[in-house]
């Protein structure tokens, strides 16, 4: 069975300027860039349908990338791959003090058990002591410096909202959300009457945002709820274009309250109490 050691030498070779291969010769950090969220995301949909067999695979996919980028690094002289598992290593020994108390990985285990909440405290103190370290002048420090602008928009503001809650900028509960749901909805609504464009784009932002919101009181990861919304919109969908094919219809010739029938036949042939 191969092992990482062998993945290393397989890219090296590939990036061999004399016998490598012509595409990955071609290629940057930019360039790699898609590739490697494409591949996360294939990870994440393996996970999702519970597909365990391809699971392995997927996560070579992934890994492949890091390898990648730690092979450009290398031919730069800028790092190699041994120091990005040292760099993640010692990050999360640093974090993780209550099973590392005396910060050595290898040390002992007798040690007392924390709570999830005092854990999860402790994990934020230490970024934020990251943070103020990395900052290259302290006095203009964010709580926000270091949520990656490259983020799906969904997940970010999930973390946006996360950083500044811990210092009491957010709703006590659910409702005041739903409350500003409806607000945001109806500035929606007035910027549609305006015919403002502009308006109306930035309106609907602060709409999706404050909905991140809701979903994140509710302990739902929007991310993942509008990925299932989007599975669910197209076997419905489908639902529709198989019955049409059925009947001999094309779908052009269908007017919206036909299809609006077949999609309610979709939600109820689904049988399911969840559906909506």
């Amino acid at each position: 069975m191969y092992q990482l050691n062998d993945l290393l030498h397989l890219m090296a070779r590939l990036r061999d300027p004399q016998h490598g291969c012509p595409w990955d010769l071609q290629q940057d950090y930019a360039s790699i860039v898609p590739h490697t969220i494409e591949e996360a995301y294939e990870v994440a949909d393996a996970i999702e349908n519970g597909d365990f067999e391809h699971l392995p695979g997927e996560l070579g996919d992934l890994l492949f990338q890091v390898v990648y980028y730690s092979q450009l690094a290398r031919e730069e002289g800028r790092f190699e791959f041994a120091q990005v598992v040292d760099s993640i290593t010692r990050k999360l020994v640093r974090r993780h003090p209550h099973v590392f108390p005396d910060g050595d990985l290898y040390g002992s285990t007798d040690i007392p058990r924390l709570d999830e909440a005092a854990v999860k405290r402790r994990w934020e103190e230490i970024k934020a002591e990251e943070r103020a370290e990395k900052a290259a002048a302290p006095e203009q420090l964010s709580l926000l410096d270091d949520v990656p602008s490259a983020l799906p928009a969904l997940s970010r503001a999930v973390k946006l909202q996360k950083r500044t809650a811990q210092v009491g900028f957010d709703w006590p509960e659910a409702l005041p959300v739903v409350d500003k749901v409806r607000e945001e909805l109806d500035e929606v609504l007035v910027a549609m009457s305006e015919n403002d464009e502009q308006a109306i784009a930035e309106e609907i932002g602060d709409l999706l945002f404050v909905t991140v919101n809701l979903a994140r009181h509710l302990k739902v990861d929007p991310e993942n709820a509008l990925r299932a919304a989007n599975r669910k919109f197209e076997r419905r969908f489908r639902y529709i274009e198989q019955a049409l094919r059925d009947a001999g219809r094309p779908i052009e010739a269908c007017d919206l309250e036909e299809l609006d029938a077949l999609w309610d036949a979709a939600k109820k042939a689904e049988q399911s109490p969840s559906c909506s």
